[in-house]
């Protein structure tokens, strides 16, 4: 039982704000109460460390104080239990300690090192990238404590239809806030092929001038088959930019349709770029994105296309007022930008300041940032929970006779999903 608390106690760690304690003791014993699932836990290093460093669970039992402050007070003792109970080796630890290093002083290379270290499926290297992350984390948690508890970074996720000019759109933006001292930091999600998995990786082209400046880092990653615009391990990767010193972090997402918009759980601001020639505000509308916008930009508007440009504004702002706020301290605005000659870029950035401000002074961010903490969470856990089911012995056992009984029309396929579900959850309640 005292794995429980450990589990609740490293959970809150992570999430910073302690929602796992005020879950309650049964939301994680029926997962845990089976032997099969604890056994199977505590053989990994994760497991190893939480049953020999958490304390009794009649700890919690007897007090709702939350365990996370205790564990924050001792980080340094944490970090090092951590260490020794992954079993790392000197050369994993100073790997560990030269990407931390480096990438809390600002290196470059340092910090692309440790998104590639985040981003593999490596078993070991993913365990050592979660003890990379949990440093950095308790480094950026220090930095806001001594900021009075608010963010230092800005998160900025860009979305929109494809050729809306996101990657052009960011190139200028990104210059700007270069130019007035600001460090920007770019993670760029391309979508990778249904067929052969590939990406075409074309993003950083199109930011050719933001590339070679010293003051940003855009970073491209392919989608590997990641729903909702973004990639597994792009929470990850804000971290880790944030860690290395970029106080703006944005985020353009693949081009997305009418409910791929997972990147708005991640950022502090979802911005939608849609063209002059997007559709008019029932468009809008329908596709559902345009809810969860904090700010709506009409791109391309010069030349020909600025009267288009003017129209799609006007539309877009009475289609806003038919939606319900998100939020009491913001109201969703919609501008009109030209990546071509910069005429609406400064105001733009304006607007995007007052959101920020307005979200810091009233606690939306910092809320804001709690939610997709847990958000975050999950979804890890879904992840997680579809490759031990496929993973399992029975239902692998089973799969291929039941997936030809599905192609040949002798079962339905709900029917075989019920008896996929049925054998794991047989097969785990019966083992010792």
């Amino acid at each position: 039982m005292r794995f429980v608390q450990g589990l609740r106690d490293l959970l809150t760690m992570t999430l910073e704000e302690g929602p796992v304690v005020n879950m309650g003791v049964s939301g994680l014993l029926p997962f845990l109460q089976r032997p099969s699932h604890l056994r199977h836990v505590i053989t990994t290093p994760w497991g190893r460390y939480l049953l020999h460093h958490s304390p009794p669970l009649d700890t919690l039992t007897h007090s709702r104080r939350p365990i996370h402050n205790s564990l924050n007070a001792r980080g340094m003792c944490v970090e090092s239990n951590l260490d020794s109970a992954m079993g790392l080796s000197p050369p994993e630890q100073r790997l560990l300690n030269k990407l931390y290093e480096g990438l809390i002083s600002g290196q470059r290379a340092s910090l692309a090192e440790s998104i590639t270290l985040v981003e593999t499926q490596h078993p070991r290297k993913k365990e050592l990238a979660q003890v990379l992350l949990q440093k950095v984390l308790a480094y950026r948690k220090k930095q806001e404590k001594e900021n009075g508890g608010k963010p230092l970074a800005f998160r900025v996720g860009l979305s929109g239809p494809p050729g809306a000019g996101k990657s052009t759109f960011i190139e200028v933006v990104g210059k700007m806030l270069t130019g007035q001292g600001h460090k920007v930091s770019v993670l760029a999600v391309d979508p990778s092929s249904c067929t052969t998995g590939g990406s075409l990786m074309g993003d950083k082209t199109r930011m050719t001038e933001l590339s070679r400046d010293m003051s940003a880092f855009v970073r491209p990653s392919p989608t590997s088959g990641t729903l909702g615009g973004v990639t597994r391990t792009t929470n990850e990767a804000i971290v880790l930019c944030e860690g290395a010193g970029y106080d703006i972090v944005l985020v353009e997402t693949v081009g997305v349709g009418q409910s791929e918009f997972a990147v708005a759980d991640m950022v502090d601001m979802f911005v939608l770029l849609i063209p002059p020639a997007g559709g008019d505000e029932l468009q809008g509308i329908k596709r559902g994105i345009i809810e969860v916008a904090d700010l709506v930009v009409v791109t391309k508007a010069d030349g020909d296309l600025l009267v288009p440009a003017r129209r799609i504004q006007a539309e877009y702002t009475s289609a806003l007022k038919l939606l319900r706020k998100k939020s009491k301290s913001w109201n969703p605005k919609v501008v009109r930008v030209s990546s071509q000659t910069g005429e609406g870029v400064p105001e733009l950035w304006s607007k995007m300041e007052a959101f920020r401000s307005a979200g810091l002074s009233s606690g939306d961010l910092q809320a804001r940032r709690r939610t997709q903490h847990r958000v975050w969470m999950w979804s890890l856990i879904q992840e997680n929970v579809i490759r031990h089911f496929q993973e399992h012995p029975a239902v692998r056992g089973a799969l291929p006779q039941l997936e030809d009984q599905v192609t040949r029309g002798a079962i339905s396929p709900g029917l075989a999903a019920d008896l996929l579900l049925k054998a794991f959850s047989s097969s785990s309640s019966l083992r010792p």
